[in-house]
């Protein structure tokens, strides 16, 4: 789907929302990293999600992150680690719940890091050699995707790295109780049962391409997994 200047503003109180989804989900968010519970579709699906998984990291670990490096929208660390391993990573969600579990994923992988809140909408407090977000593109609404993709470049020295991974549409990506998103809105349920909107867009790779040159990017590379994820990087111009 094209990208339009004259989009619909983003609703502010499904973004409020979603930090509210997060800070809940923490204690069963890396349940759908491990196709756990209400995320298992069936050993075919979750043996396809797993390579897809290790596809991903494969591909993050080959990235040549060195120096200062800022994760955004960190969440509960799962790709932290393998930050940590590549520079001085500080990491930041806009919620502390999950941080907790960062930590000590970091901790038991015997690496450091600084660990903050900051939302990723805030601007950048000073310039780093490279800037990584997971699954946060797919939650910036259509009509801001350029203002993110500047903030991201303010972020960066010039020649600076950015890297994202972020999901494809799949129905088989989600909690088995989740349905497709309706205007880039998806209704997500936790299991107390409680419910939240959450923006989730399923960019098409050339969306992003276009967007990443327009706040000068270059050396655009972005490459999708067989079914479940898509993989970006570039560097500031």
């Amino acid at each position: 789907m094209a990208r339009s200047s004259a989009a619909t503003p983003p609703d502010d109180s499904v973004d409020s929302e979603m930090v509210r989804y997060y800070a809940a989900r923490a204690d069963e968010y890396d349940d759908w990293y491990l196709r756990r519970g209400r995320y298992s579709h069936g050993q075919v699906h979750d043996e396809a999600w797993r390579s897809d998984l290790e596809a991903a990291a494969a591909w993050l670990a080959s990235r040549p992150f060195e120096g200062r490096i800022v994760e955004l929208a960190a969440g509960t660390g799962w790709w932290s680690p393998l930050l940590a391993a590549k520079g001085q990573l500080t990491l930041y969600d806009a919620a502390p719940e999950p941080l907790v579990k960062a930590r000590l994923r970091l901790a038991q992988a015997g690496l450091r890091a600084e660990v903050g809140l900051r939302d990723a909408w805030a601007k950048s407090d000073r310039a780093v050699d490279g800037l990584f977000a997971g699954f946060w593109i797919s939650h910036v609404a259509r009509s801001r995707l350029d203002e993110f993709m500047s903030l991201a470049a303010r972020w960066l020295v010039p020649g600076g790295l950015f890297a994202f991974i972020d999901s494809r549409s799949d129905p088989e990506s989600g909690a088995r109780d989740h349905r497709p998103p309706q205007d880039d809105v998806q209704a997500r349920h936790l299991d107390d049962g409680s419910s939240f909107r959450v923006r989730k867009v399923f960019y098409e790779p050339a969306e992003l391409e276009a967007a990443l040159a327009g706040a000068g990017f270059n050396q655009i590379e972005l490459i999708t997994t067989e079914r479940f994820f898509l993989l970006a990087s570039a560097r500031r111009g």
